[in-house]
């Protein structure tokens, strides 16, 4: 019985690992993108996606899985692929987390190194390549990791339109076979996964701390 819980779970767990590594290759350099549009001269521009970033994050991603799943099919008669869905309201949700921490990162540099780097005779992106990119990158780790473990911990959510991940895999126990141990033995598939990340985070943390 441990054994086919087990096999079970893990099926589960690839689409958990599926959804996580998807919704990182997509909403990282979105975010980024995002975050140059809420930097921009362009006011209209800046506004619109500030007000974009503040509706994103203001409601609740369990809310904005459900709309991109069947608002499609009401108003269009679109159907997309419960994955899919899931897919692009995890998108959309991060990379707007991940925009503000990219903004913070970048505005965070001191202006004086943007101006040391214009005397040098430098491009703007020569500037933010050579002279801006890695320490945002060293600014951005820490609160990144933490969206990364927190990533890991909401594709659960993605249950909520019947995409077989790991804890939706842990509960049908409960219906199919009277019990509801599996439920609970998911958790050690989140704990080795969120393990595994914060080891990770931790030895990136140390390895930039030599770029001070």
């Amino acid at each position: 019985m441990f054994a086919n819980v087990t096999l079970s779970l893990m099926g589960g767990f690839v689409t958990t690992v599926q959804l996580f590594c998807l919704t990182l290759v997509f909403a990282l350099p979105l975010g980024l993108l995002i975050s140059f549009g809420s930097m921009s001269r362009i006011t209209p521009l800046r506004a619109l996606i500030k007000i974009i970033v503040w509706i994103v994050r203001g409601t609740p991603l369990m809310l904005q899985i459900i709309i991109i799943f069947y608002g499609p099919a009401l108003l269009w008669d679109i159907s997309l692929p419960r994955f899919t869905a899931a897919l692009v309201a995890f998108v959309i949700n991060y990379a707007c987390y991940f925009s503000e921490i990219f903004r913070g990162g970048i505005q965070g540099i001191p202006s004086g190194q943007y101006e040391a780097g214009q005397v040098l005779g430098m491009t703007k992106s020569q500037i933010f390549f050579k002279v801006t990119l890695l320490q945002v990158i060293k600014r951005v780790i820490p609160p990144m990791g933490n969206e990364f473990i927190n990533l890991v911990k909401d594709t659960a959510l993605a249950r909520t339109i019947a995409v077989y991940e790991v804890l939706w895999m842990g509960e049908k126990f409960i219906k199919s076979a009277g019990i509801i141990w599996p439920l609970f033995y998911t958790a050690v598939f989140y704990l080795l996964f969120n393990g595994i990340l914060t080891l990770l985070f931790g030895w990136i943390e140390k390895k930039m701390d030599y770029f001070k």
